[in-house]
């Protein structure tokens, strides 16, 4: 419906250099909705997510967040934005606490919304154990979820993480994951990643762009995912889904095995765990190509033409 859609971009166009990066693309989020903007490098998905939060002005084109042109209105509109770029604004030597009521204010909020804000913002992405440590003192995970909460704080309608779970463990990467889907159930989420696996774990929908023009535009589901593995052992294993990542299990013959996965790398790690723990001997472990992936590599392999502007 259209009172759903919260952000609308329609004709966008851009150029650097008298060199053309994006030929009209045309975007829409709904509520609850998260997507994923897929592409190579130099396809046009850092120009476009700048355009998309106002840093960047398109040639031609428009944007609209929650009614307001982005253009026209942009102070009304980017109230509506909450942005977290793929390197995270924060300060190492600010406390949590400190960090988050900082951004608060630069959002605007009045100084008794403050407090209420940060505090809300610490539940949403489980940091209310740190509030009065030092970012720099964090790991990894965490200052990427202190990122997530300063981009939620004013409570947006539309969040845009560009490649939010880079250079996470696989434990982190999953935490941040679980973060993003419960965020979805208030807010649209755009996100941008290089990680297939990634747009199949986590989004409703995905978007892939190439040479600046939009070549795929489909909803997906994260049963694709599957991968086998050949076990050394006689027990007969079924409990798959106490394995973390992983939903079910089929016996193939000769200690074979595919199983259905919700994340691999997550599935992945756990796996050789328990392999190790319980002695299954494991001899080989391999990822089934997805349906995304297959249609990621039709449509962008075997081009020598790479642009190179993101």
């Amino acid at each position: 419906m259209a009172e759903d859609i919260l952000l609308y971009a329609h004709g966008l166009k851009r150029e650097y250099h008298g060199r053309k990066v994006l030929h009209g693309i045309d975007l829409e989020v709904q509520r609850g909705e998260i997507l994923g903007l897929l592409g190579p490098n130099g396809a046009g998905k850092s120009t476009t997510m700048n355009i998309l939060c106002g840093v960047l002005a398109p040639h031609a084109g428009r944007v609209s967040v929650c009614g307001h042109d982005l253009a026209r209105e942009p102070l009304l509109a980017k109230r509506h934005l909450g942005y977290l770029p793929e390197i995270p604004p924060l300060y190492a030597d600010a406390t949590v606490d400190e960090y988050l009521s900082f951004c608060a204010r630069l959002r605007g909020l009045r100084a008794g919304a403050v407090a209420t804000a940060v505090g809300t913002a610490k539940r949403d992405c489980d940091l209310m154990a740190v509030g009065a440590r030092l970012i720099g003192n964090l790991s990894k995970g965490f200052r990427q979820r202190v990122g997530i909460a300063q981009a939620v704080l004013h409570q947006p309608a539309v969040v845009v993480l560009d490649e939010p779970t880079s250079g996470l463990d696989p434990n982190q990467i999953r935490t941040v994951r679980e973060l993003i889907q419960k965020l979805a159930e208030r807010f649209a989420v755009i996100l941008s990643t290089h990680v297939l696996s990634e747009a199949q774990a986590l989004c409703t929908r995905v978007t892939i762009l190439h040479h600046g023009r939009i070549v795929f535009n489909q909803h997906i589901t994260a049963e694709q995912n599957t991968m086998r593995v050949r076990l050394n052992t006689t027990q007969t294993i079924s409990a798959w889904d106490a394995i973390d990542g992983v939903a079910t299990g089929a016996a193939l013959g000769d200690g074979c095995y595919r199983l259905k996965v919700h994340d691999f790398d997550v599935a992945a790690e756990s796996l050789c765990r328990h392999a190790i723990e319980f002695g299954w001997g494991l001899r080989e472990m391999s990822r089934d190509q997805s349906p995304l992936e297959q249609v990621f590599v039709d449509l962008t392999a075997n081009d020598p033409d790479t642009d190179p502007v993101a």
